[in-house]
């Protein structure tokens, strides 16, 4: 009978274990391993580290290094003339002459200030794609964070479920010795128990990729090592017109008007390169009489091949817009059926998430431990018992995952709606 009653105590103690206690108490009984980083320290972590954010920033600051160049002036030339009348030389003759001229090319004017512009369209293009690129980051760590999560969660939930199967075959071993127990009951205790065991292997594998995924996310060794993830930041109430201001803060949306301006500046510049380009000089000489002798030059540019060299060009030009403008009305819609889906998804996970913690949780405790209770008064059998420990490990597994979803569509609709001007990328709830 004590015997009895300890197992019974003990029952409900594991049974709290799985239903009452903190994601942190239980990454702090697994041993002394540090628990991870917050998930807000990663990210930042990853945007400082990430080769592809560097690569991106480079293009950056190269794009901003070409908008200077983009309008200088054209190099000037310095010519040294000598002239000779008669052959092979006759210097002493009238018009013999040696010269020294200044030749300047002039742009026509407004070329220099558009393809500037132009430049600088393109340096922001590059900017804003640094701006989308950083967002995504963020929403991949955060992505892997919350599996993490969920592993750690269920790898835990696992270890209590051990001991309860651990219990199980004791108490059907203790059944099966006294005579009033069939001995299917015991091996089917020992099954769940491989079960459980086979379940752990495959999620130590799975935490495995998912360390070493993040690994690369912050540019470390894949095999850097990553203590139990404790918990989730908590999330809080979306803002009204998730929708509507998905339209307007999108990144991707962002990209697209950047690429319409780019293209758009582009157009002018090509416009006004079929403008003719002018040429002034002065020069200086003296015959060898010696006489001095005095050249000023002005030149136009003949459009002898505007046909074959602009008209192209600013036909591809207008294409170019044309294509920016299509591709940001593809965009936009996409990010309006994107938040739409976001949304639903994010208000479907919280109302899982409720329901498993105050019904679907507290529910299987109670049917498994009466389950238990039946089997040991001799009223039912062990199958029930165990139908209702799985449904027990499965509620609590459930809810981790249910609460990890939440958090990456939480994570997804802030990169995507979220105000850029907050400094967050995507920050924490």
């Amino acid at each position: 009978m004590k015997e009895l009653q300890r197992r019974t105590t003990a029952f409900a103690v594991i049974l709290s274990v799985g239903l009452l206690v903190s994601p942190r108490a239980l990454a702090q009984a697994a041993g002394d391993v540090p628990a991870a980083p917050a998930v807000e320290d990663l990210v930042a972590r990853a945007l400082v580290r990430s080769p592809t954010v560097a690569a991106l920033q480079a293009r950056l600051a190269a794009a901003r290094q070409r908008i200077s160049p983009a309008g200088a002036p054209m190099d000037p030339m310095l010519e040294v003339m000598v002239q000779t009348i008669d052959a092979p030389w006759a210097p002493n003759r009238t018009m013999s002459m040696g010269q020294v001229s200044y030749t300047q090319p002039l742009f026509y004017p407004g070329k220099r200030g558009a393809r500037r512009a132009a430049a600088a369209a393109e340096a922001d293009l590059r900017g804003v794609e640094v701006g989308e690129l950083q967002r995504r980051l963020g929403v991949e760590v955060r992505s892997v964070y919350a599996r993490l999560y969920a592993i750690d969660r269920e790898v835990q939930i696992l270890r209590a479920a051990r001991e309860l199967a651990d219990l199980f075959q004791a108490t059907a071993a203790s059944r099966y010795a006294a005579g009033v127990g069939e001995q299917e009951g015991m091996i089917k205790a020992q099954i769940a128990a491989s079960r459980l065991a086979e379940r752990r292997t495959d999620l130590e594998a799975d935490r495995a990729m998912d360390v070493a995924m993040l690994n690369r996310l912050l540019d470390q060794p894949g095999d850097t090592p990553l203590g139990p993830v404790a918990g989730l930041p908590d999330s809080v109430a979306l803002p009204e017109g998730v929708v509507e201001r998905a339209q307007v803060n999108a990144s991707a949306v962002a990209v697209g008007k950047a690429a319409i301006a780019a293209a758009e500046r582009r157009l002018q510049s090509e416009r006004l390169e079929t403008r003719p380009n002018f040429l002034v000089g002065a020069g200086l000489g003296s015959t060898f009489m010696p006489e001095a002798a005095i050249t000023l030059r002005f030149g136009v540019e003949l459009p002898v091949f505007r046909g074959q060299r602009q008209a192209p060009a600013i036909e591809a030009a207008r294409e170019d817009v044309a294509s920016a403008n299509a591709d940001l009305r593809a965009t936009r819609a996409s990010v309006s059926a994107e938040a739409a889906g976001l949304l639903a998804r994010f208000r479907r996970d919280g109302e899982q998430v409720i329901l498993y913690r105050e019904a679907i949780v507290p529910q299987t405790a109670v049917a498994l431990d009466a389950a238990r209770a039946s089997y040991l008064a001799g009223r039912g059998d062990f199958s029930t018992v165990l139908e209702d420990f799985n449904g027990w490990l499965d509620a609590r597994v459930g809810l981790a995952r249910r609460e990890a979803a939440r958090y990456v569509t939480w994570s997804e609709i802030d990169a995507l709606a979220g105000d850029p001007a907050d400094g967050r990328q995507g920050g924490a709830p």
